[in-house]
């Protein structure tokens, strides 16, 4: 599994989004230059977490974006589910059920089912809060 540049970026606009929360609705052009990605990227993006619930819109004068919920009630799961699809390592756990004609005598099909949900229960432990404050911590750090 490789996350893509829409999931990576879509992470890093949801954290700018989390860390300016206080501001109302973000304009995207704002997000973009902080973020140093492009605009026009950012809004391919958009219509896609607009559809998982991510974010909300706001139109016109003051208009821009903001989380549909708050930081610690979102998870990196969410958002690279949103992107990304599903998460699975290997192609026969993609669905909710296993189509592989080979799947009842297949040797490694248990090591990634539990590699699928490792990496599931991880992503799904992480708020953009916990990244916040991981990050903050980082710039903390003294010896």
């Amino acid at each position: 599994m490789k996350i893509s540049t829409k999931g990576r970026y879509a992470l890093r606009m949801l954290l700018d989004l989390a860390e300016h929360q206080g501001d109302g609705y973000i304009a995207l052009k704002d997000i973009a230059q902080r973020q140093e990605i492009s605009k026009k990227y950012l809004e391919q993006i958009v219509p896609i977490l607009n559809r998982a619930e991510i974010l909300k819109t706001n139109r016109g004068f003051q208009g821009g974006y903001r989380l549909a919920r708050s930081p610690d009630k979102m998870t990196a799961g969410d958002i690279l589910r949103a992107t990304e699809g599903n998460l699975a390592p290997v192609a026969c756990l993609d669905g909710d059920e296993i189509d592989c004609p080979r799947s009842e005598h297949c040797p490694t099909l248990p090591l990634w089912q539990g590699l699928n949900k490792v990496i599931n229960e991880y992503l799904d432990s992480v708020t953009l809060q916990d990244l916040i404050d991981m990050h903050i911590g980082a710039d903390d750090y003294v010896i």
